[in-house]
């Protein structure tokens, strides 16, 4: 079965009105606990990003709280790595519970679902504060806009074709539709 139709069977892709964690209103929305419910499910998503970086001079996986670290910890685990969990404290990311990166250490950081890019960023500042590098990005889906520029390469597992609008831009037939405000973050 293809990446996609394991999504869809899942029922981590929904369509409707979505109020993202963003902020920003889509007609499409990934319920990432679908996939972290199902270990199989995580685990082909996460073999594809972990083939994708096979061979990568990488010296560990990073994950912010609450999705991104059990990706980084099942992406670590197929590339033999450590992972780094990155959680929120006093309302920034950051290294908790005495973890320390060896200075210049490079890493990966993983998260669920890329809208705007806010929690890599976020988390790539914390890893960086640690001392670490970070060389790259992976996401279990890519919701974001085209062109959206990270400063480092970014890849996917799979990619959502959908449309995300700011909300004075919400178009007439999405606002038609009722309004679900799924995810974790508040706004």
């Amino acid at each position: 079965m293809n990446l996609g139709a394991l999504l869809e069977s899942s029922g981590a892709i929904l369509r409707g009105h979505f109020l993202l964690t963003s902020g920003r209103h889509s007609d499409v929305y990934f319920e990432k606990f679908r996939v972290l419910e199902k270990p199989d499910v995580l685990s082909a998503l996460c073999t594809e990003i972990a083939n994708f970086y096979k061979g990568h001079e990488l010296e560990f996986v990073a994950g912010p709280t609450t999705g991104g670290i059990i990706i980084a910890f099942e992406v670590a685990r197929q590339l033999g790595l450590p992972a780094v969990y990155v959680e929120t404290e006093n309302g920034a990311k950051t290294l908790r519970r005495g973890k320390t990166l060896e200075k210049g250490s490079r890493g990966l950081i993983v998260d669920d679902v890329l809208t705007t890019g806010r929690s890599l960023v976020e988390t790539r500042e914390a890893i960086e504060t640690a001392g670490g590098l970070v060389e790259a990005y992976a996401v279990l889906i890519d919701r974001a806009a085209p062109g959206l520029d990270l400063g480092k390469p970014l890849h996917a597992a799979f990619k959502v074709e959908a449309q995300s609008f700011a909300p004075d831009e919400v178009p007439e037939w999405l606002a038609a539709i009722p309004i679900t405000k799924p995810g974790t973050r508040a706004i």
